[in-house]
């Protein structure tokens, strides 16, 4: 697009107060020039128009990762044993998985969120009995697992096709995909940082596929790294175009890479600044996502709860298990669900806890002692 033909600040402006959507080239006009508070301002002026009650949910979930020999030896992750040093990882049990889901619905959470490394020595059968399991044993439980990468790679490895393999997971027990894997979905930083994962059109495929059969997924993104401004827009704008054309996401994630013990630290982690006018540009774009989640997790609680105030209406989980970012050596800190609903309290919301599809399970209505 010409300098002469983009339009300016004031223009993006009148439209997202006009509650109209915004092309790719206003995006950029917004994150480019607008301030952290005009976009703070704006997203929340999103948000109230589809949670004009206040309401700011999170979900008790735990975190299995059921490998953690991985053979897309991705630059930004400090988790993975590469494949030939296998002998150093581990692979779950499914007596060891059913032992933490026990221990989730003792905790009382609801969504069972497990991902793994792409482990070859693991095929379909292998989560088929898995979550046969877990479902035999705590149906209650939703199942909200494995990314568009483990899907794609369990597909070629057993010469299915991406339907074949989400239908046969669906029928034993899988209720949602994650989005993980997406990290910056352009092709360009996908070849920097994760070339042996799939690709961004396959990425789609897998979301779109499970939307198609029903099933319900989220969308994340991973930035602050080697992706541009125009790499962040591209991002929202696939993932808007496939939320017109399905309505099957639940909600969408950003979060910030984390260095440390990886290929990347020599990348600066973004600041809190970046990572609040990244997500307030998400929920002005992402005008057909109802949810956008705050990540705490990356963030701290303190950066997590100001993310309220920039479009989010929604604060993650009490996680009983992190492995992952914890990897990286940065000091993840998972708040109790007490800690959870004071942090949303005091940041001037009703906090909810939800179960994976959005539904409210409980409502924590403030009292004038949260305030005092």
């Amino acid at each position: 697009m010409s300098v002469s033909a983009s339009k300016t600040l004031k223009e993006v402006v009148s439209k997202v107060l006009s509650f109209e959507r915004i092309s790719k080239e206003e995006a950029l006009t917004l994150l480019r020039e607008g301030s952290l508070n005009l976009l703070g301002y704006l997203a929340n002026r999103w948000r109230k128009r589809y949670h004009p009650d206040g309401v700011v949910t999170f979900v008790v979930d735990r975190n299995v990762n059921y490998t953690n020999i991985c053979i897309t030896h991705c630059k930004f992750c400090a988790f993975y044993v590469p494949y030939k040093e296998k002998q150093k990882g581990y692979v779950l049990s499914v007596e060891e998985v059913l032992k933490k889901v026990q221990e989730l619905v003792e905790w009382g959470g609801t969504t069972l969120l497990m991902q793994g490394g792409i482990n070859p020595d693991l095929g379909l059968d292998y989560f088929v009995n898995l979550f046969k399991e877990i479902k035999k044993r705590f149906p209650q439980v939703q199942i909200h697992s494995l990314s568009a990468p483990e899907i794609v790679f369990l597909a070629k490895k057993e010469n299915l096709s991406v339907e074949e393999v989400l239908k046969t997971l669906k029928e034993v027990g899988l209720d949602s995909v994650p989005g993980g894997g997406a990290e910056i979905l352009t092709q360009r930083v996908r070849n920097l940082i994760s070339p042996n994962k799939c690709t961004v059109d396959e990425w789609f495929q897998v979301h779109e596929t499970a939307h198609r059969l029903g099933m319900r997924t989220t969308a994340t993104m991973m930035f602050g790294h080697y992706e541009t401004d125009e790499d962040i827009v591209e991002h929202l704008e696939r993932v808007r175009e496939l939320q017109d054309r399905t309505g099957g996401f639940t909600a969408f994630i950003p979060w910030t890479f984390m260095p440390g013990n990886t290929e990347m630290d020599n990348v600066k982690k973004a600041s809190p600044v970046r990572y609040l006018k990244v997500l307030a540009l998400s929920r002005i774009f992402l005008d057909n996502f109802k949810n956008i989640q705050s990540s705490h997790v990356t963030q701290t609680m303190e950066i997590g709860v100001v993310g309220l105030h920039y479009g989010a209406n929604d604060l993650g989980s009490v996680m009983i298990e992190e492995n992952v970012i914890s990897s990286t050596n940065y000091k993840v800190r998972i708040p109790k669900v007490e800690e959870m609903v004071k942090a949303i309290k005091k940041a001037g919301f009703i906090p909810a806890q939800r179960d994976t599809y959005y539904n409210i399970k409980i409502l924590y209505f403030p009292t004038f002692l949260d305030y005092i």
